[in-house]
């Protein structure tokens, strides 16, 4: 029986910087900013591991477009472990790793194998004898906007045929709209599996053929929540076997207390140690955004330590946590108190304040230095209208407990 074996990863960001988290300790952020390459590490062992026949990397191996040293030589080094067991790897470059970046270049193995910039054929023969041909292109620029897929057509003959595609399926809005593709133009290929990159939360967009987005190796930020990894495919005449493989070292999550329930400050935090506990993943760090709804605290001084000092509580022993739960953001629901109608009813500057809030429409704006600053205009992209509600509505609270004060 024809029969081929591959991992399939997409969009590892090599030595993305992690913005934001400096505040961290000097431990947990050395941890977060080596995750990446964490990831690559558990990606090249389950490789080995599985006996793989090839794998493929669909796009976005490194987070930006000079491609660091440091990126370059750790990827080299995973890439000769795989040259050791007679491994290929077939690489495409997306949109952040794009041909057109200046960067030092580190020579890679020769079991590496690099799509141009027009949509190619490499062929591959497994040790069995089977015939694979694997198509694709990398970006050779930033902004590919056009239908690359009407380029990809079936060439020869051969047992399986692969296309590798880095784009975006349907329009969606989540992700820019790079190499558009819909799912009917990939199943008119007749293909036997595509792997797919740029989106970066997993998805299965069809059974038959395979067409999967396997989502990124390691979260980066607070939208990307959950365990990340790859896929291990192994491709016959007669099924397809399909399992995910965790690579990530870090997961951010976000979860939602409901405090209806507490009365006393000992009551919050210890709903709040029940949910770190539940999140503690056996040697995972956890980076969290925690939630507290219907918070109901009258006496004065709990109230006020609530504040100042429960973050600092839940952090307090997670330092030296392999298994970290680590709070980053922290969010209570507007005190009942604070509410809109009673602070209008209390001032008229309070309604002032709420219609010029509400009259606001573009934060960008406010915050565009950061975005002309050299590497705002790298890493920063446009905010998404959720974004944009989600920062006005953060900046309403911060100015109305400061107000209150």
């Amino acid at each position: 029986m024809k029969q081929i074996s591959f991992l399939h990863a997409a969009d590892l960001h090599l030595d993305s910087p992690m913005v934001g988290l400096k505040h961290l300790p000097a431990n947990i952020l050395s941890r977060v900013r080596e995750s990446t390459f964490t990831a690559l590490r558990r990606l090249t062992a389950a490789a080995i591991e599985n006996n793989v026949d090839f794998v493929i990397l669909a796009g976005d191996l490194y987070d930006g477009e000079d491609r660091s040293i440091r990126a370059q030589s750790r990827f080299r080094n995973e890439m000769q472990k795989l040259s050791q067991k007679d491994i290929p790897v077939y690489v495409i470059h997306g949109n952040h790793d794009h041909l057109s970046g200046s960067w030092v270049h580190l020579d890679m193995p020769s079991n590496v194998h690099f799509f141009g910039s027009d949509v190619e054929m490499k062929v591959f023969h497994t040790k069995r004898g089977d015939t694979v041909h694997l198509y694709g292109f990398s970006y050779i620029q930033r902004h590919i906007l056009d239908r690359r897929i009407d380029h990809y057509q079936k060439q020869d003959s051969a047992d399986f045929h692969i296309g590798i595609l880095h784009g975006n399926e349907g329009g969606g809005t989540d992700h820019d709209n790079y190499a558009p593709f819909s799912i009917k133009d990939l199943l008119e290929k007749e293909f036997d599996y595509w792997a797919l990159g740029h989106i970066h939360k997993r998805a299965i967009l069809s059974e038959t053929p395979p067409i999967i987005y396997p989502g990124n190796l390691q979260g980066r930020n607070r939208k990307e929540t959950g365990v990340k990894g790859c896929y291990h495919i192994t491709l016959n005449d007669l099924e397809v076997k399909k399992e995910f493989i965790e690579t990530s070292d870090v997961v951010w999550e976000e979860v939602t207390v409901d405090a209806a329930s507490a009365q006393s400050f000992q009551e919050i935090f210890q709903l709040c140690q029940l949910t770190i506990e539940r999140l503690r993943k056996a040697g995972l760090g956890t980076l969290l955004t925690l939630n507290l709804k219907n918070v109901h605290i009258n006496d004065f001084q709990e109230k006020k330590i609530l504040d100042t000092e429960l973050l600092e509580l839940l952090i307090d022993y997670e330092n030296d946590e392999e298994a970290f739960v680590w709070v980053v953001n922290l969010n209570l629901e507007d005190h009942q108190q604070l509410n809109r109608k009673k602070l209008t009813n209390e001032a008229d500057f309070y309604t002032e304040l709420f219609a010029t809030i509400d009259d606001y429409q573009n934060p960008e704006t406010a915050i565009a230095p950061l975005y002309q600053h050299q590497l705002g205009r790298k890493y920063l992209t446009s905010l998404t209208e959720e974004e944009q509600k989600e920062l006005l509505g953060k900046a309403e609270k911060l100015l109305i407990g400061l107000l209150y004060q």
